[in-house]
């Protein structure tokens, strides 16, 4: 069929054509983004799982609910280039921009004052004006260094502007696991005073699964927030996520078809669209049938081996591939860390840079103390494919 209008699009946080199995997340959002208008406040929302269930695709997909109800929204990766003071400063820019107006009122112009503080806390070079005479306007002082200080008053102050729109704020933070512990601390406390003090404002991370962990040992409280484990789709809903985009092009799947594909993928949703994308360009049409399936099953595994897996194993020096291949023995299910080095005849405390690394790297994760685990579903049978 014409690749042009295929609607499976596999990638990193690429938005489905049919984004199911959410409603719950999404409506809960969307719950808070009523809340947060109406002067109450709401705990943050963390979003954790495996890599390729979907979790930057919903956070991107909370990102466009604010935007589409004109609030300030920055919305970053960590662990990336920039550090977490240097990105959200640069991602608040264009909303505040869109604000700025000469006849902006007492509390904008703070905030807009404010904003310029905190631009030169980590950038003395920065030209940033919103085009605005601030000479006469109170807010600034975000310009301290210290990390959670600054990022406090620019909450505060851009929270009180956003009231004074009829707004709020939303800041979502992709990779949260990869915060340093400074930064950690500092969303915790922002977001927990927040919630206390009723701020418009409304915060949403996204990790792997060691991010609830993290956070609780940043700050106890963190136990409070809301949690929701993003998991692969089951039965009907990961068979609705490759019929629903095919109905609307007014194409048809063969239940076999589809029924193969669902156990293909085990229902990750990145491999789901994968393995759409490639039977859909391998099928006749207007109905996509078993056999096409069966082909396009066995070239989006190839692809996933090539890009997907490849990268990642990629990453890896030869002694943590050997330290992953111990655990691939045990397939997804995690393995002991004292058995890795009985299988690798290795002491367990000279193993632990091995592991650190692995975790640096987000390749591994430690679901419960002793265990190890791979962030990737399917990681083990990838690595049991590989040569020696």
């Amino acid at each position: 069929m014409d690749p042009v209008l295929n609607p499976y699009s596999p990638g990193a946080g690429r938005k489905p054509a049919a984004l199911v199995g959410r409603d719950q997340p999404r409506s809960d959002w969307n719950v808070a983004l009523d809340r947060v208008e109406a002067g109450r406040s709401n705990q943050p929302f963390v979003l954790y799982g495996l890599r390729g269930v979907g979790k930057t695709v919903l956070l991107s997909d909370f990102r466009r609910s604010a935007d589409g109800r004109e609030w300030i929204v920055a919305q970053v990766e960590a662990g990336g280039d920039k550090d977490l003071r240097e990105a959200l400063g640069e991602a608040l820019h264009a909303p505040l921009a869109d604000l700025a107006r000469p006849s902006a009122g007492r509390r904008l112009a703070k905030a807009l004052k404010t904003a310029l503080s905190f631009k030169a806390s980590y950038d003395a070079t920065g030209t940033w004006n919103f085009g605005l005479d601030l000479s006469g306007a109170s807010g600034g002082g975000a310009d301290t260094g210290v990390f959670e200080t600054d990022l406090r008053k620019l909450i505060q102050d851009l929270a009180a502007a956003a009231e004074e729109e009829g707004v709020g704020v939303a800041i979502l933070i992709d990779e949260a696991q990869d915060l340093s512990k400074s930064e950690l601390i500092a969303i915790c406390a922002i977001a927990h005073a927040s919630a206390q003090d009723d701020w418009r404002v409304l915060f949403a991370l996204a990790g792997l699964p060691s991010l609830p962990r993290v956070l609780a040992e940043a700050k106890s409280y963190a136990e409070r927030f809301n949690y929701e484990k993003i998991e692969a789709l089951r039965g009907s809903v990961a068979a609705d996520a490759l019929t629903k985009p095919a109905a609307e092009e007014g194409v048809e799947w063969e239940e076999s078809a589809v029924a193969l594909l669902v156990e293909e993928s085990a229902g990750y949703p990145y491999f789901i669209q994968q393995f759409g994308q490639d039977t859909w360009n391998e099928a006749a049409g207007p109905t996509i049938t078993y056999d096409d399936a069966r082909v396009g099953a066995a070239k989006g595994r190839a692809a996933l081996d090539s890009g997907f897996f490849r990268a990642r194993w990629d990453r890896a020096t030869r002694g943590e591939q050997n330290y992953m291949r111990a655990m691939a023995v045990d397939g997804d299910n995690g393995s002991p860390s004292g058995e890795i080095a009985v299988r690798l005849r290795r002491a367990p405390a000279s193993l632990g840079p091995s592991r650190a690394n692995l975790i640096a790297k987000g390749l591994i994760y430690a679901p419960e103390h002793g265990v190890v685990a791979f962030t990737v579903p399917g990681m083990a049978a990838f690595i049991v494919r590989q040569p020696k």
